[in-house]
């Protein structure tokens, strides 16, 4: 009750305070949404107009599948327009609901009423809610509707593809005396219409066209030449190696059909673009010419690919182990098979610009789709191998059935009346095939580049490995990388070939293609390429600026100001850290991705690093810690437990310390951090050393102290403030002990000052006669145990004999005794 009251007011404040009434104020609101929906109605109203024309001209153009194409993009086109009017009130939404929640509801019954500008601005904010909500219903209806006459003409293209190969024709009109009279008269037309044009260009386009011709040569000519150049050997075929490696026979194979092919297209395709813009070509020659340049290029194209993969001239550098005639033969067949489908295709296209009758269209078919079915049955029959004994051996079973099986399949259906299905399994058979193998060529080349070690034993590998000091494992990483890059490029050039080979259209793909870059939606996640790839690169440019900012910072700025190196390696990682996790953040969202949907992968992870990751977050926060409170930096001299040396890595898992023998040693940075840690050079590098020295008994031990202290004053790395000690350390039990303790400038040259020490206090007690007295050693006689004897057969035919007399000594006793007892008394 006390806030409605602080609420009234207020809002009687401000109205005598505004110049202007509240009718005003409820007036000034809706002025700005008012023409937003009324913009939005009138992009509305236009969009459903276009629907009509285009709903009307669906059906005007039920049979033509291109023109049916072309309409689908334009309506998905209108869809995606119809949906961003819609979205143009997501804000004006969100201000209206939020006013709206502001305002609370209102009074009900029996309560005291609020105020009129309260109740005004309320209806005046439902009011316009509403009228947005009509117009959103308006855009979402004809989306809807839209998309209905996207799948209605989805249906109507694939009914059409239905009827063109399950159509039967009557052939004996087509094969009747009447459709030679036909073909002659259609020749004479198009011989006509040619002439005409070849007349009128040399007269007024002459130059147009020698330039247009040069110019479309020109381009094809460094493409080629170029290519050539660049890379050499890998696109020809040496007739010197006479065994070629597997790979290099792939490459060969690939490249010298896809850069020559290549060529051609860009010759032929520049001069037909050339021609168009300098208005050389009609109508109907445009036709013909694109129908010609089609033509000439999958011909060219086929023969490329089975000279290339046969090679009726290089034996050695064939991918199918044939024999040189039947290669031949091959080449011929496979070639005579695409001029077959060209020419059929170039007589199609005048066909159907003249207006030819349906005998003559079905004859020509026909004719064709015989002509292919006899060559498929051919190539089938054909025994291409060589056996030990010199007979022919055929293909092998599953291809040569499969062979069969197409060149009698199309040679029934085209007697049947199936004449489009007949040419539709002839043009698949000879395009098709044709795409198919050479991507599968692709493939195998691009597998055999990405084993261990292939690349380096390639021309380009070599030549990298010559001019640069790439190794071989670099090598080997480069050639995965061009292995992954070809796979792509074979996709991405050989699928959208195939698909329009069956049936598909340009606007299909490009259709296909802008959803996929856009996104696709894979329930309530949407992939897209485009926002992946965006993102790859916007964390690639963050890291590369990153490092450069790193080195920039350390070289430019801190160099030149003098910056502890501890200070500096520190500065330089937190900006790294910083930097690099900046760059993944924005990476991710220029990808699209929400960040808050990472949430639950955050949980999942943060239940991992409660039981498995404790070491990992353990080590981690102590790198944080160490590069904050720097207990000590790189290039301090710290003794960690066992380990003493020098710090030569601060990262946040673990710390490199090299040790004085240069053996690199890896502590967690948790051991620095919890257990205690000796720094030589914490704060500056000032550092004492101790000298134990033992003198005889009976020495003048003033004398000792004397002549000990000036060699420690005499040193040039002893500091004289604080000035050296000599310590009279013990009464020992061999000598009279003494301690020199001196510092250093340089806690780290300890050894080298230790060492000169030593050597001057040996110099001068030599000849001060001053005597180190050592204890003696016992001295301890070595028992040498008797020697194992070396002759073992002597000593065991030794033994053998003896026991072998003490055995005839025994029984010689027993001998004795048995006759004493039986012998007889001599009688008296």
């Amino acid at each position: 009750m006390l806030f409605r009251l602080l609420r009234l007011i207020l809002i009687l404040t401000l109205a005598v305070s505004a110049p202007m009434s509240f009718d005003a104020v409820a007036q000034g609101l809706g002025q700005a949404p008012a023409g937003l929906v009324a913009d939005q109605q009138k992009i509305i109203q236009a969009l459903t107009t276009k629907t009509d024309n285009f709903e009307k001209q669906i059906q005007q153009d039920a049979e033509e599948d291109s023109s049916l194409v072309d309409i689908r993009l334009q309506l998905e086109e209108l869809s995606r327009q119809s949906l961003n009017s819609a979205l143009a009130f997501r804000t004006r939404l969100g201000e209206i609901n939020g006013r709206l929640e502001q305002l609370g509801a209102a009074p009900a019954a029996g309560q005291p009423p609020e105020p009129d500008i309260v109740s005004g601005e309320r209806e005046a904010l439902v009011s316009e809610k509403a009228e947005i909500n009509a117009v959103i219903a308006q855009a979402q209806s004809l989306s809807i509707r839209i998309s209905g006459l996207i799948d209605q003409i989805g249906n109507m293209r694939s009914e059409l593809f239905r009827n063109v190969l399950t159509k039967r024709y009557v052939l004996s009109d087509a094969l009747s005396p009447q459709v030679f009279s036909d073909a002659r008269d259609e020749f004479g037309n198009f011989y006509k219409a040619v002439s005409s044009w070849l007349s009128f260009a040399f007269k007024f386009k002459f130059q147009a066209i020698l330039a247009a011709t040069f110019v479309a040569l020109g381009l094809a000519l460094v493409l080629l030449v170029g290519g050539r150049r660049l890379f050499g050997r890998v696109f020809e075929a040496d007739p010197a190696n006479e065994d070629p490696s597997y790979l290099s026979r792939l490459s060969v194979a690939f490249w010298s059909t896809l850069l020559p092919t290549l060529a051609v297209g860009v010759f032929l395709a520049s001069t037909v673009f050339f021609f168009n813009y300098y208005n050389v070509l009609r109508g109907d020659i445009g036709l013909f010419l694109n129908a010609l340049a089609a033509v000439i290029g999958v011909v060219f194209c086929v023969n490329r690919l089975t000279n290339a993969a046969l090679e009726p001239r290089l034996p050695n550098w064939r991918l199918i182990p044939v024999e040189t005639g039947p290669a031949r033969w091959l080449v011929r067949l496979t070639t005579a098979m695409a001029v077959v489908i060209g020419v059929n295709y170039f007589l199609s296209v005048i066909n159907d610009k003249m207006g030819s009758p349906l005998s003559l269209t079905i004859a020509r078919s026909f004719g064709a789709t015989i002509i292919v079915g006899v060559i498929l049955i051919l190539m089938a029959m054909l025994r291409p191998f060589k056996a030990h004994d010199g007979s022919w051996r055929p293909w092998p079973a599953w291809l040569r059935y499969t062979a069969l099986a197409l060149g009698l399949f199309t040679i029934v259906a085209a007697l049947l009346g199936y004449i489009g299905l007949a040419l539709f399994v002839s043009l698949q058979v000879v395009v098709t095939g044709t795409v198919l193998i050479t991507a599968y060529i692709g493939f195998l080349s691009a597998r055999a580049i990405g084993e261990e070690g292939a690349f380096a034993n390639t021309t380009v590998g070599r030549w990298l490995s010559a001019s640069s000091s790439y190794e071989d494992t670099a090598l080997d990483q480069l050639g995965l990388v061009v292995s992954v890059a070809i796979n792509v490029m074979i996709v991405l050039v050989f699928l959208p070939l195939i698909l329009l080979m069956w049936g598909f259209q340009p606007g299909d793909i490009q259709a296909w293609a802008y959803k996929l870059a856009t996104g696709i939606n894979i329930g309530s996640v949407t992939i897209s390429v485009t926002g992946i790839l965006s993102g790859i690169v916007v964390f690639v440019i963050g890291y590369f600026l990153t490092r450069w900012f790193q080195g920039w910072l350390d070289g430019s700025v801190m160099a030149r100001g003098k910056v502890d190196t501890g200070v500096r390696n520190s500065i330089r990682l937190a900006v790294g850290y910083a930097g690099v996790a900046l760059a993944a953040l924005v990476g991710i969202s220029a990808a699209g991705i929400d960040l808050s949907s990472l949430a639950l992968v955050a949980g999942a992870l943060s239940l991992g690093i409660g039981f498995g990751l404790q070491n990992v977050v353990s080590n981690f926060v102590s790198g944080l810690i160490l590069l904050a409170e720097r207990p000590f930096k790189v290039g301090d001299w710290i003794v960690a437990g066992d380990v003493s040396g020098t710090v030569k890595k601060i990262s946040v898992r673990a710390t490199e310390i090299e040790t004085f023998q240069r053996q690199s040693v890896i502590l967690p940075n948790s051991n620095l951090i919890n257990n205690a840690v000796g720094n030589w050079t914490h704060r500056n590098k000032l550092g004492r050393i101790d000298i134990k020295i033992g003198v005889a008994y009976g020495s003048d031990v003033k004398q000792v102290h004397a002549v000990l202290l000036e060699i420690a004053r005499s040193h040039p790395m002893v500091l004289k403030n604080p000035e050296p000690f000599v310590l009279f350390s013990n009464f020992g039990p061999a000598a009279l002990e003494f301690e020199i303790r001196v510092f250093l400038a340089d806690v780290m040259n300890g050894n080298i000052a230790q060492n000169d020490i030593r050597f001057a206090v040996l110099e001068k007690f030599s000849s001060e006669h001053i005597e180190i007295p050592s204890t003696p050693r016992a001295v301890v006689e070595a028992h040498k145990p008797k020697a194992w004897p070396t002759d073992d057969d002597k000593i065991e035919a030794d033994f053998a004999e003896q026991e072998q007399i003490r055995a005839e000594a025994e029984a010689e006793k027993k001998r004795l005794v048995k006759s004493r007892k039986t012998k007889k008394p001599d009688p008296d």
